[in-house]
């Protein structure tokens, strides 16, 4: 993506972190790789030992950090400033400080400390919103006078999101002379989680006009990927990167969106990688609809196109959501078409266990031939859904960009909704599937949608 500093984890909090940094470390990234230490010497060395090119040494400075956590007075951090800067500096990396809880620290203080890490050689000094609470008024002024005050040192911004406003008081700190800026994919982080990258670059690129040096079609997939791999979903409707971020579905937006995007969009959706999607649901216009039907390769008769308009707003004036296939389903019941299957699930076998490696194996009939293939997993439907992928196998790939579960029904014997966003090419089209089993639940979702893409494929030939 081009980010200049990866703060890679936390060195000496587990023998795990540390295999975690020291193999980042080794991966021969172009960014300067980073790892956090307390201020204490042992902190230092571990994260140096692993590798790393800098050390983001935390130094508490408010009066109520080092008095509850230590029990001392303020002056005592002033030596322990001097001491961690000079032994990260003669250990030969780049040292940065992150000043905890700054924004509660009385300002002549805090100067004096960024003075002691200055004499001692330090290279970018972090004062930290630590708990979030400044308004954007606060960062800029904050901020502005600690540049004015130190001009040649590397400001850093690092803020928290507790009040929502972690990407505003970014953008006032670098306002204030800020240019080092602390943030994470997707807002992850302690509490309410720390300054959104994606947030804040978009913003800056497209609202301040700063070059940030982030490649901004890489967000939208690096976001997903960052969801997948720690579980932690993103909310629908956040701003860039969630499924909504671009999805519009009422019918005043929808018609204007169809003759010119810009009328409800102020950013392409191309330039952050993500896709734009016109929802059907209760809010549906007849523009929007006549347009996610054309691109399924159907053409209803005025009378036929009413019914399937009339059906899909029952369905969202009763809570539920109308997939794209769903949509395909409704439309091809209404006007009598007969629904392909191009792939077809004959069985499949999924092994699992406390000490078993999640296994299946999968059967299925790709327009009358059948294809077997087997997969591994991190769980049952990781498994299925790999040997699903593979036995699909497309000239163009379908790859999954989204999945969420939900209970249904109540009880052990619940019935699942499986909801999956899949892409192929340049298209994204939602689909669900239903099952007291989970697995066969998410094999459903898939397939439908996989078989949705091949009938639109076939029927644009």
């Amino acid at each position: 993506m081009g980010v200049k500093v990866i703060e890679a984890g936390f060195a000496a909090v587990s023998v795990g972190e540390r295999e975690a940094v020291e193999l980042i470390s080794k991966d021969g990234l172009e960014a300067e790789i980073c790892s956090a230490t307390r201020s204490v010497i042992k902190d230092i060395d571990v994260a140096i030992d692993s590798g790393v090119d800098s050390v983001n040494i935390i130094i508490p400075v408010s009066e109520l950090h080092i008095d509850r956590k230590f029990n001392k007075k303020q002056e005592w951090i002033l030596d322990v400033t001097t001491n961690v800067v000079q032994h990260a500096k003669d250990r030969g990396v780049i040292a940065e400080i992150c000043l905890e809880d700054g924004s509660r620290t009385k300002m002549d203080f805090l100067k004096k400390v960024i003075g002691r890490a200055i004499d001692a050689g330090v290279d970018r000094v972090t004062p930290c919103d630590t708990v979030g609470t400044f308004t954007p008024e606060q960062s800029l002024a904050y901020y502005g006078e600690l540049h004015q005050a130190f001009p040649d040192m590397v400001l850093g911004v690092h803020v928290h999101n507790d009040f929502g406003l972690a990407t505003a008081n970014t953008i006032a700190g670098i306002a204030g002379g800020g240019t080092h800026v602390h943030a994470t994919i997707n807002g992850l982080g302690e509490r309410a989680g720390n300054a959104s990258l994606e947030e804040n670059v978009v913003a800056l690129e497209m609202l301040y006009d700063v070059r940030t040096g982030i490649s901004m079609p890489k967000i939208t997939e690096t976001s997903m990927l960052v969801s997948r791999v720690t579980g932690m979903h993103v909310q629908p409707n956040k701003a860039i990167v969630g499924k909504n971020a671009f999805a519009h579905e009422s019918g005043i937006h929808t018609h204007a969106i169809l003759r010119d995007p810009t009328t409800y969009e102020r950013i392409d959706p191309a330039l952050v990688g993500a896709t734009r999607r016109l929802v059907s649901g209760k809010h549906v216009g007849s523009s929007g609809l006549f347009n996610n039907l054309a691109v399924m390769g159907l053409e209803p008769t005025e009378d036929q196109f009413k019914k399937i308009l009339d059906k899909v707003k029952t369905l969202g004036d009763q809570g539920a959501q109308v997939s794209d296939t769903d949509l395909y389903e409704i439309a091809t019941d209404v006007m009598g078409v007969t629904r392909v299957t191009p792939l077809v699930i004959d069985e499949f076998i999924v092994t699992t266990g406390n000490r078993i490696t999640p296994t299946a194996s999968i059967k299925l009939r790709r327009n009358g031939e059948s294809y077997m293939e087997a997969a591994t997993g991190n769980g049952p439907v990781d498994a299925t859904l790999n040997a699903l992928i593979k036995a699909v196998s497309l000239d163009d790939p379908v790859s999954l960009e989204l999945y969420q579960v939900a209970a249904i029904t109540g009880g052990t014997d619940a019935y699942v909704n499986v909801e999956v966003m899949l892409k192929h090419g340049e298209r994204v089209l939602s689909s669900r599937g239903v099952d007291e089993d989970i697995v066969l639940a998410s094999v459903k979702a898939y397939l439908n949608g996989v078989n949705l893409f091949q009938n639109m494929k076939k029927d644009q030939k």
